[in-house]
């Protein structure tokens, strides 16, 4: 999330003893999880919380973050540890920020990832749906594409309304989506919550 560095789902995430938890209790399948820096610029940071006001850079951010993830991150994962080269056994999730990074990333790159997770996301605007994932509906289509998309939120959050309206637009594409609302705003309340019932979904095929 915007504000977060790459330690904030273990730090405040609790994301490690969720994972554990979960496996442990043979809800989920052990898994390799990586957690990089969120930030495809860091002019982001650079102009504090003003910087979503500026839609460019905003979407060179995140369109710069899609670039070091698969050409930085996942190549040197994929040096480290024994990773499945199998489309179906990759997930990607993020909440608020990273969430929007997720989305834009998982969705446009469905050859890499069958799983995503968008927890209370940065979703962007309406009118750019259509430019922001231009061949979704099409890719989707294609057999066994799309595992799970699911795009969760607060219903107190001030994110629900940009997210019910992505929500409403996957709909009219005709693209499976699993939308969760809760009760809660944008807090790791609702984020360890998400993460807790989307994990067991994972690799289940």
């Amino acid at each position: 999330g915007y504000s977060d560095d790459a330690s904030g789902w273990t730090a405040v995430g609790r994301a490690n003893v969720i994972f554990d938890n979960l496996i442990a209790q043979g809800k989920a399948k052990p898994m390799i999880v990586v957690m990089p820096l969120g930030y495809g610029t860091m002019d982001m940071i650079a102009q504090t919380w003003s910087a979503w006001d500026h839609k460019e850079l905003v979407n060179r951010n995140f369109t710069l973050y899609t670039q070091v993830l698969l050409n930085e991150v996942k190549p040197e994962a994929e040096k480290t540890y024994s990773i499945s080269t199998d489309r179906k056994d990759h997930a990607i999730a993020g909440l608020s920020m990273g969430g929007g990074e997720s989305l834009r990333t998982g969705l446009n790159h469905l050859d890499g990832f069958a799983y995503i997770g968008a927890f209370s996301s940065a979703v962007p605007d309406k009118a750019d749906l259509d430019q922001t994932f231009p061949n979704l509906a099409s890719e989707v289509k294609k057999k066994d594409r799309l595992k799970l998309l699911w795009v969760a939120c607060g219903t107190d959050d001030h994110l629900i309304t940009p997210n019910r309206a992505f929500t409403a637009w996957l709909q009219q594409q005709q693209i499976p989506v699993t939308v969760i609302e809760t009760p809660g705003r944008h807090t790791w309340m609702v984020w360890r919550d998400n993460l807790i019932h989307f994990t067991p979904l994972l690799f289940q095929h």
